[in-house]
């Protein structure tokens, strides 16, 4: 299996994982152009957003994942967005989503793909707030 993304849903490579089910899984980026931005993967391997019911099979984790980001790291907006080929920046051969949450600090598309300072720094502080369990009544405080 040369797939990267392939190879990470097996589990044969490690990933900061924040949700799975059973058509998808997300994780976080390694390279993340923002902290908590994260990618959501099929389970079965698509070319692309546009390979036919690739959307259908990561829409429910995409939108599970992107509350949680919002959730969990409180932050001010959220870019998603695909890629599909090479000539538009797609540089794996699997579809995935990018879930990159967005700070008021640096708003806009133009902000978007500058990597910030420090947001590759903390992704097992960033993969613990994120899978973190609520404590017991937490709910019921809220």
């Amino acid at each position: 299996m040369s797939c990267l993304f392939c190879r990470i849903v097996a589990g044969e490579l490690p990933s900061r994982q924040v949700h799975a089910d059973e058509r998808a899984v997300a994780f976080l980026d390694i390279a993340p152009f923002h902290r908590g931005h994260t990618l959501v993967v099929p389970r079965e391997h698509a070319d692309d957003v546009l390979t036919q019911g690739a959307w259908t099979a990561v829409a429910p984790a995409v939108e599970v994942t992107a509350r949680l980001l919002r959730d969990r790291l409180a932050c001010d907006g959220l870019n998603v967005f695909s890629s599909a080929g090479a000539v538009a920046g797609q540089d794996v051969g699997h579809l995935h989503v990018h879930l990159v949450p967005r700070y008021a600090d640096a708003p806009g598309l133009r902000g978007l793909f500058e990597r910030r300072p420090g947001a590759d720094e903390d992704l097992d502080a960033v993969h613990a707030q994120l899978t973190a369990q609520p404590e017991p009544g937490a709910e019921d405080r809220a």
